[in-house]
């Protein structure tokens, strides 16, 4: 029987907020952690229809005494916070070991001193790096082809040592690209519907032959429930993806004929990542969830998209796409 007291850390964010919303419509007793601000702000949290039935917590993961505190009162936590910008990475690769390694490290640490009986850490399917075996399963070696993808790789590791070393009750979900709404703009799909909706003649992109394997975000989120209420997955990685792939370029043309608008691409050079720490393919094996679970893909790429457009056209103000974020 899973504890319904649970912490979600990185909560404001994109797969965080919606995940504390559908973990509180399923009866849990929601701890939304995440990083403290002058403002008192929990990001998307705070126009939820579930604000009410969530308890707040402000803090900073990189600080042990504020992960003990917060974590005090309850025994299972779902670990999101990090930095996930991969062109930052290249940037300030020293960030990212702060939050996603020390960070990790605390709420290990926690979670260890506290007996927590469920410890869900977030992985990313970057660790991966390109392909080299399609579909990618559990099993494939494992490539730090960016700071950030490497910073990931270190927590898991991390994280997995602290169940074979203290036999504390880690569970490693490792989703695939995930979108949705609150997405920002940062990611590649925000970023195509954006530019199709704005008055600009041309879409500026870079690499436009990778390819991903594209999850909407209600179903990553029921991934994380599935990997949370059983025990099967203690003490290993669990894969979260749709098992499709689809290329950048295939996917601007996808988005373009659901908005029904279509411009003139002009690649830019400042948007394509290093040659060597480009990741060219992705493609998900997502078996051993399915085949010990009862988790399935709700929403195939055309249902999402669409979801997602109409979201975004609503709230188009958040959205500035004269800027490429990092």
């Amino acid at each position: 029987m899973t504890n319904k007291n649970i912490i979600v850390t990185g909560a404001a964010g994109f797969i965080g907020s919606r995940l504390c919303e559908i973990l509180v419509s399923q009866g849990y007793n929601v701890t939304a952690f995440d990083k403290y601000n002058s403002f008192n702000s929990f990001g998307w949290l705070d126009n939820s229809e579930y604000k009410k039935d969530i308890n707040f917590y402000l803090g900073d993961i990189r600080d042990y005494q504020t992960v003990e505190k917060c974590f005090k009162s309850n025994k299972s936590v779902i670990h999101l916070a990090a930095l996930v910008g991969i062109p930052y990475s290249y940037e300030a690769p020293s960030s990212y070991i702060d939050t996603n390694i020390i960070g990790t490290h605390n709420i290990l640490q926690a979670s260890k001193k506290l007996n927590f009986d469920n410890v869900v850490i977030t992985s990313t399917s970057e660790v991966y790096g390109s392909a080299k075996q399609i579909p990618i399963n559990e099993n494939h070696p494992l490539l730090g082809q960016s700071p950030y993808s490497a910073s990931k790789i270190a927590a898991d590791q991390l994280a997995l040592s602290y169940f074979m070393s203290y036999n504390l009750p880690i569970k490693i979900a490792r989703p695939f690209n995930t979108y949705g709404p609150r997405q920002s703009l940062r990611a590649i799909i925000p970023q195509i519907i954006i530019q199709l909706l704005n008055k600009k003649k041309y879409m500026f992109f870079g690499n436009l032959e990778p390819t991903r394997d594209l999850t909407f975000v209600d179903d990553t989120c029921e991934g994380f429930i599935s990997i949370l209420k059983n025990k099967k997955f203690i003490g290993s990685v669990t894969n979260i993806g749709s098992n499709n792939e689809i290329s950048i370029k295939e996917l601007i043309n996808k988005i373009s004929n659901i908005i029904g608008i279509k411009k003139k691409i002009i690649l830019q050079k400042s948007r394509i990542r290093p040659k060597k720490s480009e990741v060219n393919r992705l493609i998900c094996d997502s078996s051993k969830l399915r085949n010990n679970s009862n988790w399935k893909i709700k929403n195939n790429l055309r249902q999402g998209l669409k979801k997602t457009i109409e979201w975004i056209k609503q709230n188009k103000n958040l959205f500035n796409s004269d800027k490429y974020t990092l």
